[in-house]
C-alpha cells in the first residue's frame, strides 16, 4: 500500500513511526510512503498531534473527506491518497526505496505537477458542506511522474534497477544492501548472507546492473546521503554513519568523487 502527500499549499513536516527525524515539504512537493509506515504530520506552528482517525469518518466514504485540524496558524493544504501495487519495487520486504522521500520537482515537471495539483483541487472544492471526490487518474499520473523522477537518481536505474528486483540473486543482495547501509558490508559478507560464491554474485550484478556489487553499494549509499540531505536538517557527520561511512572526511571524499561537489555544497544547491 503506496501512501502519498501532495502539499497544495503551505509548509509542513513529515516523520515516521522509529525515526523522530523530521523532513519538511512545501507547496509543490509530493511526500511519499512507498510501504505504507506509519507517520505523523505537523505544521510550522506547535500543535497536539492526534490520531486522524478521530478527525475523519471511517471508510468507505461516499465523497471524499476534507479534515481541517490545527491552532489557527498559517494553513497548509494537503491532498493525502493511496494506490495500491503488486510490483516488487513495493514490496516492504525488499524496500527497494527509502520510507519517506519528499520530491521536489523542478524545471517543467514542477509547472506540470503544479498545474495537475490546482486542477485536483478545483474539482475537490466544499460546496454547501458536499465534498466532491478528487479525480484519481490525475493523482496518479502525478505519483508515476514523481516515482519517475526519484528512481531516475537511484544506482544504474538505467540498466534495469526494478528488473535487478526481481532476480533470485542480486534481488535480495540489494534488499540487504537497502535495509541497512551503514553495515560494513564486503563481497564475502553478501555471498555469505545469501549462500552463494563470491563469482556467482559478482556475474549476476554484472549482468542485471552493469556493475560489481561494491560500486552499487557505493551508489546506493551516496543516493540515501542525497536523500537526507535535500530532506532533513541531520549534520553531515550524521548522514556519513547513516551511509556507511565511519568520519565525515571519508565520506565528503566519497561524495564530492560521486557527485562533484562536496555534501554541504549540493546541500545549498536549488533543484
Amino acid at each position: 500500500m503506496l501512501l502519498f502527500h501532495v502539499i497544495a499549499a503551505g509548509r509542513c513536516w513529515i516523520e515516521i513511526d522509529g525515526d523522530s527525524e523530521r523532513r519538511w515539504a512545501e507547496a509543490g512537493d509530493v511526500v511519499v510512503l512507498p510501504y505504507g509506515d506509519g507517520h505523523r504530520m505537523g505544521g510550522t506552528d506547535d500543535a497536539e498531534l492526534v490520531d486522524m482517525a478521530s478527525l475523519m469518518p471511517p471508510p468507505p466514504w461516499d465523497e471524499m473527506p476534507v479534515i481541517e485540524y490545527g491552532t489557527g496558524g498559517d494553513p497548509t493544504q494537503i491532498l493525502c491518497g493511496y494506490l495500491a501495487s503488486s510490483d516488487q519495487l513495493f514490496d516492504p520486504a525488499v524496500r527497494a526505496l527509502p520510507p519517506v522521500f519528499v520530491s521536489r520537482p523542478t524545471g517543467a515537471a514542477a509547472a506540470w505537477v503544479r498545474a495537475s495539483i490546482d486542477f485536483v483541487l478545483g474539482q475537490s472544492t466544499k460546496v454547501d458542506g458536499i465534498h466532491y471526490a478528487a479525480p484519481t487518474p490525475i493523482i496518479e499520473l502525478v505519483l508515476a511522474e514523481v516515482l519517475k523522477l526519484h528512481l531516475a537518481s537511484a544506482p544504474a536505474a538505467e540498466v534495469g534497477f526494478v528488473r535487478a528486483l526481481r532476480d533470485p540473486i542480486v534481488g535480495p543482495a540489494m534488499a540487504l544492501i537497502h535495509a541497512d547501509p551503514s553495515r560494513k558490508w564486503s563481497v564475502i559478507a553478501l555471498a555469505s548472507e545469501l549462500h552463494v560464491s563470491i563469482s556467482v554474485l559478482d556475474e549476476r550484478f554484472r549482468r542485471e546492473l552493469g556493475m560489481p556489487p561494491i560500486r552499487y553499494l557505493t551508489g546506493w549509499r551516496m543516493h540515501v546521503a542525497q536523500n537526507l540531505l535535500a530532506g532533513t536538517q541531520l549534520a553531515v557527520a550524521t548522514i556519513a554513519r547513516r551511509a556507511g561511512y565511519e568520519s565525515e572526511e571519508a565520506f565528503s571524499r566519497a561524495f564530492k568523487r560521486a557527485c562533484g561537489v562536496a555534501p554541504s555544497v549540493w546541500r545549498r544547491t536549488p533543484g
